[in-house]
């Protein structure tokens, strides 16, 4: 058995696309390629494919990371040839390599993502510094998420890692953000943003960096 690493982005085009639909265009790709897929085992077999983590609706990414594992060895040149032709405009193959079959999953070694994101704003720099200093100083931000299930309670400090402003320009900003990605939770962006003093949803959310453990 083969495991491979696809590094790959998502642009405009796709990125209201559900993970769920993109695990089945991915499916669908590898399919038409004639990958010969690993199945997990039981009664209700699926095809051996895990991504780092799930992108949020809306955003863009140039980091996406999956593990495929294979039936059969092929060469990671063979592999990034067959499935590109098999993709939508805005899904991009930008690199394939083997990893051990027994390394942890790929889901379990995710620890950090970062982005850029850009705000509409008519804060100066030096008000977006200062927002960023008061944030990354407190303690805790008690936070509350409302989701079909209704409200979710928990502290949007402990999912933030580093802020820092990357440029400024005429009532736009865009600020970087290193934000928590595993088990215990995932920090969002736009929450981000609005936790800063930004009144109005980003004009932009791109992933930059998936940061693993080890």
């Amino acid at each position: 058995m083969q495991r491979l690493r696809v590094r790959f982005c998502r642009g405009e085009e796709v990125k209201f696309i559900s993970h769920l639909d993109i695990m089945r265009l991915w499916q669908r790709a590898f399919h038409r390629a004639e990958v010969a897929l690993a199945y997990s085992e039981g009664f209700n077999p699926r095809p051996r494919i895990s991504l780092a983590a799930p992108l949020p609706l809306g955003v863009t990414s140039e980091v996406e990371l999956m593990d495929v594992f294979c039936n059969k060895q092929v060469s990671p040149h063979w592999f990034t040839g067959a499935v590109s032709q098999q993709l939508p405009p805005g899904i991009e193959i930008l690199q394939v390599y083997p990893i051990e079959p027994g390394q942890p999953s790929l889901p379990a070694q995710v620890r950090f993502a970062e982005y850029q994101v850009e705000v509409e704003t008519k804060k100066e720099p030096e008000d977006i510094e200062a927002a960023i200093t008061g944030l990354l100083s407190a303690k805790h931000l008690p936070w509350q998420h409302q989701r079909d299930t209704g409200p979710r309670h928990y502290d949007l400090r402990a999912l933030i890692d580093d802020l820092w402003l990357i440029r400024w320009h005429r009532s736009y900003g865009t600020v970087g953000m290193r934000l928590r990605c595993d088990n215990s939770g995932s920090g969002r962006a736009e929450q981000v943003a609005s936790a800063l003093g930004f009144t109005h949803y980003p004009q932009s959310i791109h992933r930059t960096k998936l940061i693993l453990k080890g």
